[in-house]
């Protein structure tokens, strides 16, 4: 069974940062793409970004293009979020999730997700 326990979420000023992360257990994490979705209070959860099995290849959502940077390190079975600039639009739980294959996008499945962290973004 697949484990993903993500950590990083919290209160920022818009225009900060936060670093979110996501550490994998289970199936060899490191040959399966992996990625981030988020849900804000009343929206349908939506795809942030995605990065491959070897982190060759990384795909965004257009409102996280420029701002927010996905990577892994499969040494540590870990992939990061990296979200700077932050709005307060950002506002939202931030899940983890793992793929089936090798490489993933916008559209798609995950197999497997976190519980999710919280990001709040004060204006």
């Amino acid at each position: 069974q697949v484990q993903l326990v993500e950590s990083g979420g919290g209160l920022v000023q818009a225009g900060g940062s936060l670093r979110l992360s996501c550490a994998a257990s289970g199936r060899t994490s490191r040959t399966y793409a992996m990625g981030w979705f988020r849900q804000a209070p009343g929206k349908e959860r939506e795809f942030v970004a995605s990065i491959n099995w070897i982190g060759s290849r990384t795909d965004y959502a257009d409102s996280a293009k420029g701002r927010f940077a996905i990577s892994r390190d499969n040494a540590k079975n870990t992939v990061y979020l990296q979200m700077n600039n932050l709005k307060p639009e950002d506002t939202a739980v931030y899940y983890c999730n793992q793929y089936g294959g090798i490489v993933a996008g916008p559209k798609a499945r995950p197999d497997y997700w976190g519980q999710g962290t919280q990001v709040t973004v004060s204006s």
